[in-house]
């Protein structure tokens, strides 16, 4: 049974815990090791040069769930499948989902410069003014007590949820809402869903807020506006698009299948070159690099629609499967952000933290390839957890920490770096084709690596 919206945003969401991106890794020297014959014949077709340019037609503009460029994206995606030959279907789902503004500022008078303000998913349309005044967190104790009425309530991020500090500073009385980073940076978040409770809101950076919060507390009387025009919530289409590579030979065939994703939407704003468009370029290259190679498996070459708002597609594709696809599915290899050249070293994240066969098979290739294994942390808030809810092994392939433009409209394609497309690649398309070809014999036993505290990451729909 299909999860609600919210359900779904909120679980995902918070399986990664803290948030931040300030975990490094040592970059693995890359070595001449020895690889098998088999690797050669995927890694000899893999062409970074082709992954980069699908990568710069789908980052030409923002793919919002639900919007004409996202619809565009698909029929890009259906169409280079096809040319490869493959049997391709695009699956549409229906969501409850948001269109961002078209336009939105803050103005603050007695506050020289000029202010960026970021929309938070279901933000509401809205032009307000009144007085500023500090909140702190927004929570239900410090405003206990508190008239907020017809003032605009500054509030600092942390400790509760985005919708909490809306819907505590409304409840008293708010006339808008302004969020404040407490990290460097943008802050893009979520309310997670429409309330028609919700009073307007936009979020700023750490910087501006403490400017602001800095002549509050100087005894200065500040006066702010806040305009959001555009906005829209309702019921939207997205798709997934499914390219099938069926076993070379039927009489030596097995049963399993092996799904290759990535998700092709992006947030509002942000051109999605590493986020994700990497991941759906790299997709679609594996199966071109695949379509002529002898394999028993069959495999599924999948993009997905409207991860942002909560791996809603994925979750769809996975409800869609019959009882017998489930258990035929012996491995999710979820890509996502795989290209940035300012993010940190390639990670694995499992939703439960443990190794599985993804994993397995991804280590033995990049120990293979590179002379260290990919090492392995607990992570979800991408496509592979509704793949490991299903009892499917899955993992997704990042970079941590992750480059400081993500979310951002600098998420543009001269940030992309070839060498990991490359290497990703490399490493993700040997692992397959290690389960995948004929002469096969299953993953060897191999040295079981000792598991690290996991990396903090920022990564989709932050919440709060």
């Amino acid at each position: 049974m299909r999860k609600p919206i919210l359900k779904v945003a909120l679980a995902s969401t918070l399986v990664f815990g803290a948030v931040g991106a300030q975990a490094a890794f040592a970059q693995p020297a890359k070595q001449n090791q020895p690889v098998n014959v088999f690797d050669k014949k995927v890694v000899n077709k893999i062409n970074a040069q082709n992954i980069y340019n699908n990568i710069d037609y789908l980052s030409q503009t923002p793919r919002v769930a639900g919007t004409e460029s996202e619809y565009n994206a698909v029929q890009y995606i259906k169409s280079q499948f096809e040319s490869y030959g493959y049997e391709t279907e695009i699956q549409p789902f229906t969501f409850y989902g948001y269109t961002p503004p078209s336009s939105m500022e803050v103005t603050i008078d007695g506050y020289e410069g000029e202010l960026q303000p970021r929309p938070f998913t279901y933000s509401v349309n809205g032009d307000v003014s009144g007085e500023l005044t500090f909140a702190g967190l927004g929570t239900v104790e410090e405003l206990e007590g508190a008239d907020l009425t017809g003032k605009i309530a500054l509030i600092q991020r942390g400790s509760i949820s985005f919708a909490e500090k809306v819907l505590n500073a409304a409840e008293k009385g708010a006339a808008g809402v302004i969020v404040f980073n407490n990290s460097e940076g943008p802050l893009s978040g979520t309310l997670g869903e429409h309330n028609e409770e919700y009073v307007p809101a936009l979020a700023l950076s750490k910087a501006e807020g403490e400017a602001i919060l800095a002549l509050l507390e100087s005894g200065e009387t500040l006066t702010a506006s806040l305009t959001i025009e555009g906005a829209e919530a309702g019921e939207k289409v997205s798709h997934n698009v499914i390219a099938t590579k069926k076993p070379t030979n039927k009489k030596k065939a097995n049963d399993d299948i092996i799904v290759v994703g990535s998700h092709h939407d992006s947030v509002a704003g942000a051109p999605g070159a590493n986020d994700d468009a990497s991941g759906t370029a790299m997709t679609i290259e594996l199966a071109r690099v695949f379509k002529d190679i002898p394999t028993d498996t069959e495999i599924r070459f999948v993009t997905f629609g409207a991860e942002e708002l909560g791996l809603i597609g994925s979750y769809h594709y996975v409800d869609s499967l019959s009882d017998d696809e489930i258990s035929r599915t012996i491995a999710n290899f979820n890509l996502d952000m795989v290209g940035s050249k300012d993010a940190g070293d390639l990670v694995m994240m499992t939703l439960d933290g443990k190794e599985n066969l993804v994993t397995e098979l991804s280590q033995s290739s990049s120990e293979r390839l590179n002379g260290e294994p990919t090492p392995v942390y607990q992570g979800g808030r991408s496509d592979h957890v509704p793949f490991a809810e299903a009892g499917i092994p899955a993992a997704l392939f990042i970079h941590s920490p992750t480059e400081p433009w993500y979310h951002s409209p600098e998420d543009t394609i001269d940030k992309i770096s070839k060498e990991k497309l490359q290497d990703v690649a490399e490493i993700v398309g040997a692992a397959i084709y290690d389960k995948a070809r004929f002469d096969n014999m299953g993953p060897k036993p191999k040295k079981k690596h000792k598991m690290k505290a996991a990396p903090e990451m920022v990564h989709e729909l932050d919440v709060k």
